[in-house]
């Protein structure tokens, strides 16, 4: 079911949108509504849906005819809203905005999935519509509260899901299910129209089976929202990965002893599995001190935020809190115990930690944690309902406490057959990068998709990003390069060297006179053939580029050179004043060359 094959089925003739929403519902009729399904959009509904797109061409809707899910407390227009709560049900006159966008794009709308009341919990057990399993052994948990989003990917029932994610509730099931979970940075994806949780925490996440669908949806999804008072865009540079497509990028891995498994022996070595393999793709591991980021995720449970989710239901709380699930009730009532005091308390110890954190950031451009330590069975987590998902929410609490964004990457399978999980973590607008580098990691460490036997090699890759996400190219020819004395300006600026190549061959070549350091001068010679000059191309966060190009002494200047493969990039080349007096040396085809040859 995922998004590429049923591009392919629907261009070639062989399948049509019609025919996959049938089977879609065939088989809900045989397996039954529940526990994965709280509602379904009627049948004829979803048919005719599929029947208008037949008038309407493939190539302009990037998700057309492909089915999906969404978490039931995500409004859709003529469906009740749940939050797996029977009495708290309303039925919205529209639907949320991240479901009318998908729509837009040609995406088929199912159904609405269960989950853990009200999103709280990462068992996927809290709720009176059944309790959800793993598609893999349905005496463990799927996780929570995302539940029926993510059995639905895995079980093949539609190609990707909507859930959210305040604690880890996008990324937990993904795990449990063999699923890409993304957690997007807070706000990308619109909150209107999805019943809040922690609302300044609140994500709207996405279930797929692999990180291109992933990336196929955040793309149709995304946008600012003026109705959502929390919706962002990134600033510019904001997210900058020069590391995305570089060779060397650093992931940060916690000491051996930082790691909890509460009990869990065959993690463990799928962990450093992950590890290893994350190493040999090119990044490079730097132990880091967890402490911080540890210490915030207490946060989110143990201190006042829990008060939100009080705030987001109070009145229906009051009134009704003998109609919820124990457990829920339970967890929302301690809320009431925090003062205004208690709150503005801690928020100033989350400051503090943020504070912390971000030295770690300073060694580290992405994090590499397990998703979970471990998983449970239903009667594990029924004998210890609290302690144990707390367990669960161990690498996923602090992530939108510290504003951060994550991919969930499946990361194999243990000997009793369940599958294991790790989390790419980045800062926040780093969501694209991540997705690229999930990718390249679960395409190391698992061959199947979701729980079908489906090959992840037929699927397409996440193509690699020229510019990285955030930044400008630029080219530099000599004091700028690799070892050179001017390269820290480059550096200081996070800039990351993206590939070293030469010039088109109409470029000549100067060592300019009387500069310190010294340093050379491009100028392009149209119809000149020469050797072409070795350039290295670095990737710059764009909000550095006005101070480095501010930094540039006359007669240098920034301008746009052409490649060898013709392509055009910003970079060096000198006013053609500077090359009065100057040495040719086009002939040493470079910089170093030159250098040497003195």
């Amino acid at each position: 079911m995922d998004i590429h094959s049923l591009r392919n089925g629907y261009a070639s003739g062989q399948l049509t949108p019609e025919a996959v929403v049938k089977q879609a519902y065939d088989r809900i009729e045989t397996e039954g509504l529940h526990p994965v399904w709280i509602s379904v959009v009627p049948r004829e509904t979803a048919l005719a849906r599929a029947r208008e797109l037949a008038t309407k061409p493939l190539a302009e809707l990037p998700l057309y005819g492909i089915p999906f899910a969404v978490k039931d407390n995500i409004d859709v227009a003529g469906l009740p809203t749940t939050a797996a709560c029977p009495a708290y049900a309303y039925t919205p006159e529209q639907s949320a905005t991240v479901v009318e966008r998908l729509e837009a794009a040609g995406a088929i709308l199912i159904g609405k999935t269960n989950m853990d009341q009200f999103a709280t919990g990462l068992v996927g057990t809290r709720t009176p519509y059944g309790a959800c399993s793993s598609v893999f052994d349905k005496r463990y948990i799927s996780g929570g509260s995302s539940a029926g989003s993510a059995v639905a990917v895995a079980a093949g029932l539609v190609s990707f899901s909507l859930g959210t994610d305040t604690a880890g509730s996008g990324r937990v099931p993904a795990m449990f299910n063999n699923l890409i979970g993304l957690k997007p940075t807070r706000g990308v994806l619109s909150a209107h129209g999805v019943v809040p949780a922690c609302r300044s925490l609140d994500c709207v996440s996405v279930f797929a089976e692999t990180a291109e669908d992933a990336a196929t949806v955040l793309r149709a999804a995304r946008g600012y929202d003026e109705r959502d008072d929390y919706s962002r865009v990134a600033p510019i540079g904001g997210g900058a990965s020069p590391w995305a497509s570089s060779a060397g990028f650093r992931f940060g891995v916690p000491k051996a002893d930082a790691l909890e498994w509460f009990g869990d022996n065959e993690n463990p070595a799928l962990y450093q599995a992950a590890v290893a393999k994350l190493t040999e793709l090119g990044g490079v591991a730097v132990e880091i001190d967890i402490t911080a980021f540890l210490e915030t995720a207490q946060l989110l449970y143990k201190g006042p935020w829990v008060a939100e989710r009080y705030a987001a239901i109070k009145t229906f709380f009051e009134a009704h809190s003998g109609d919820m699930d124990k457990t829920v009730a339970q967890i929302i009532q301690s809320a009431t115990k925090y003062s205004a005091a208690d709150t503005f308390s801690a928020m100033y110890r989350l400051e503090e930690l943020r504070r912390r954190t971000q030295a770690v950031w300073q060694t580290m451009d992405v994090m590499l944690l397990p998703t979970a330590p471990r998983t449970y069975t239903h009667e594990e987590i029924a004998a210890a309902p609290i302690e144990r998902n707390s367990h669960l929410g161990q690498y996923t609490n602090f992530v939108n406490l510290l504003d951060l964004s994550a991919v969930a990457v499946p990361a194999g399978f243990r000997p009793d057959g369940l599958p294991f999980g790790v989390s790419v973590i980045g800062k926040a607008f780093a969501d694209e990068a991540l997705l690229l580098l999930a990718d390249r990691l679960q395409r190391g460490l698992v061959t199947t998709l979701g729980g079908s036997q489906r090959k992840l090699a037929e699927t397409p890759v996440v193509p690699a990003m020229t510019p990285p996400p955030g930044c400008l190219l630029v080219a530099v020819v000599g004091a700028h390069l690799s070892g050179q004395p001017l390269n820290w300006q480059l550096t200081q600026r996070k800039g990351r060297l993206f590939r070293t190549c030469r010039t088109h061959p109409d470029y000549k070549f100067y060592a300019l006179k009387d500069t310190v350091p010294p340093k050379p001068g491009l100028v392009h010679i149209p119809g000149f053939e020469g050797p072409g000059i070795e350039v290295e191309i670095w990737a710059l966060p764009e909000e550095t580029v006005g101070s480095f190009v501010d930094g540039v002494p006359p007669p240098l200047t920034i301008g746009s050179l052409r490649l060898e493969d013709g392509s055009l990039v910003k970079g060096f080349l000198a006013e053609p004043v500077a090359i009065e007096g100057s040495r040719e040396i086009t002939q040493f085809g470079g910089w170093r060359r030159y250098l040497s040859s003195l």
